[in-house]
């Protein structure tokens, strides 16, 4: 088994590698195409923006290799903006185009979103504004049974950092999280899945999830 983790300059592919080694697998942190073709698995983390994300993979000579990743039927997980590129484009900063891999686009969390909370003693509910980004825990619903997510809880707890999210075209949604709307949280399609939580900053639940990814043979 070689698990290749893409360290394009973006995103804590660190605390990813250490989450791997937790759960008992080594993984390398590569921008060597060579490396990735010879990978049985493929993770793309990422923090940050999308244009960004897109133009250092670009620099880094990595979006064939991806392609090829992503195509070939080897595991492939992406991790929040792992998640976003795999889209045709985002809103993020005008118009920003992704990999296409899958049909649908990225759009940002409305500023006006409330949530509505009950006072616990006096029953009073009242609405509060929710904060942008979408920051902490939150809950995931499952919609369908996915190997990745064997052993997993639905309402388990992941954690978030972002502003953006995907609305897929296709029916390719196996979870889904609620936030002032009930957005796509993670995605799955033969070899690929993805998720806009962070499993590597997600404790036992998202070392779960690493472990699933490790020994999935789609």
């Amino acid at each position: 088994m070689r698990i290749a983790i893409l360290d394009y300059g973006m995103g804590n592919v660190r605390s990813v590698e250490t989450g791997f080694r937790r759960v008992g697998f080594d993984a390398l942190l590569t921008r060597d195409p060579e490396e990735i073709r010879k990978a049985t698995h493929i993770v793309l983390p990422g923090v940050g923006a999308f244009r960004d994300c897109m133009e250092n993979l670009k620099t880094y000579g990595l979006i064939e290799p991806l392609k090829e990743a992503l195509q070939s039927g080897r595991p492939f997980l992406g991790i929040c903006l792992g998640l976003q590129i795999l889209f045709e484009g985002s809103e993020e900063f005008g118009e920003s185009k992704g990999l296409a891999i899958m049909r649908g686009k990225v759009v940002r969390f409305r500023g006006d979103m409330s949530e509505e909370i009950e006072n616990r003693k006096t029953g009073v509910k009242r609405r509060y504004p929710l904060k942008i980004p979408h920051m902490g825990w939150n809950a995931v619903r499952i919609l369908k049974d996915h190997p990745i997510l064997e052993g997993i809880e639905d309402g388990s707890y992941f954690y978030f950092v972002h502003s953006y999210y995907v609305v897929p075209e296709d029916d390719v949604a196996v979870t889904t999280t609620s936030y002032g709307i009930d957005f796509v949280s993670a995605i799955a399609r033969d070899n690929i899945f993805a998720c806009q939580f962070h499993p590597e900053k997600s404790q036992k639940v998202g070392l779960r999830l690493l472990k699933n990814f490790a020994r999935w043979r789609p």
